[in-house]
């Protein structure tokens, strides 16, 4: 197989419906096949032209599919690949998209099918779910990583990995471990700090809500994953268990240490703590191979009065800049906002940068 025509989905949410809809986009001629327990959401698919044909179960249609991807939660995974088994051939790719991978490849072997499968996890994403709030820009500049088993063919990653940067992602291949580890350092554990703290805050609000009122800014920005689905969130921490219980550990040591220093009112283990944190963090935009070295971002100050925002974004239209994303910090602990603006490249970045200094915006 030189080439991959036909695709299949067997779970079409957020996940499913962005890869479905990229393959749309790039790959002239691809027939996608979808198959999920909520049917508005492939009729909605068929009808919006993303796939070519709604499948309501799991059957011989997909033995016509080249590559087959895996996109239900990822307690389901493995037992739709057993209901897969009996329509599949010995050309077709099967992969996932699960944020957790050792159980899925532990299937993948018990079954026999280590020579036809390769992991994948685009970390891409929205607080946002469902096959409505899909798009194929999710992608764009996404790690996409790939976990193959030692015995799927060497030729066959390379379809895949080509598969992922045509479709605008950018592939990058590690073992199972590794990325299960990986995951749940970058991801799985700071979903848990995230809906901590807001529950840390729910419980301690009193009885006029004057935390819930005033939570914005710097909290509302750390917290915003909260809104992501409990029940996925539910099933990795069940499914990586062991990873995300041996950061947990680690990081309540770095919090009872932090609770030391304050205690003791340790000057310089205060400042050590911060400055390590923000000299780390920095360097991010710094490595080619950290995870958020594709973002190219400004922040802009600007005073809280009306056609501001409009008279940025004419300064870099006119410059044909294009603006990936645009955001406000709803911050009022100060007169002044900030506006955060997201580009594809770096020159988009440094070019608006120096536009918009020119007409005394501070940005930074």
């Amino acid at each position: 197989m030189n080439q991959a025509e036909v695709f299949g989905f067997i779970g079409f949410g957020l996940i499913g419906g962005t890869l479905a809809r990229a393959i749309r986009s790039t790959i002239p001629g691809a027939r996608i096949y979808a198959f999920d327990p909520d049917t508005p959401s492939l009729l909605e698919a068929k009808k919006d032209g993303v796939i070519d044909l709604a499948l309501y179960q799991i059957g011989k249609d997909f033995s016509a599919c080249d590559i087959i991807f895996l996109c239900a939660p990822v307690s389901h995974n493995a037992e739709n690949l057993e209901k897969l088994l009996p329509y599949i051939h010995g050309e077709t790719i099967l992969t996932d998209v699960g944020s957790v991978k050792t159980h899925i490849h532990q299937t993948v072997r018990r079954l026999g099918l280590s020579d036809r499968f390769i992991g994948g996890h685009p970390m891409t994403g929205s607080e946002r779910i469902g096959y409505r709030n899909s798009k194929a820009s999710l992608l764009q500049n996404a790690y996409y990583l790939l976990t193959p088993e030692k015995e799927f063919p060497e030729e066959k990653t390379k379809l895949m990995t080509d598969l992922v940067a045509v479709l605008g992602a950018l592939p990058l291949r590690v073992s199972c471990e590794r990325h299960d580890f990986a995951t749940a350092a970058i991801s799985h554990l700071p979903h848990l700090v995230s809906a901590s703290l807001v529950n840390l805050v729910r419980d301690n609000d009193d009885g006029d809500g004057l935390l819930h009122t005033i939570a914005a800014g710097g909290f509302k920005d750390i917290t915003r994953i909260s809104s992501s689905s409990p029940v996925m969130w539910q099933q990795i921490c069940l499914n990586n268990r062991d990873n995300i219980l041996a950061l947990v550990d680690a990081y309540i040591d770095q919090l009872k240490g932090i609770r030391r220093a304050i205690d003791g009112r340790d000057r310089e283990d205060l400042y050590d703590f911060f400055d390590c944190a923000r000299t780390y963090r920095d360097s991010f935009a710094d490595i080619q191979s950290g995870a958020l070295h594709r973002s190219f971002m400004i922040h802009v100050d600007i005073e809280d009065r009306p056609g501001l925002i409009a008279e940025v974004a004419g300064i870099l239209a006119a410059a044909n800049i294009n603006i990936k994303n645009i955001g406000i910090n709803h911050n009022r602990e100060y007169e002044e906002g900030v506006l955060r603006i997201e580009f594809n490249s770096c020159r988009d970045r440094e070019t608006a940068e120096a536009l918009l200094s020119e007409h005394r915006f501070h940005v930074h």
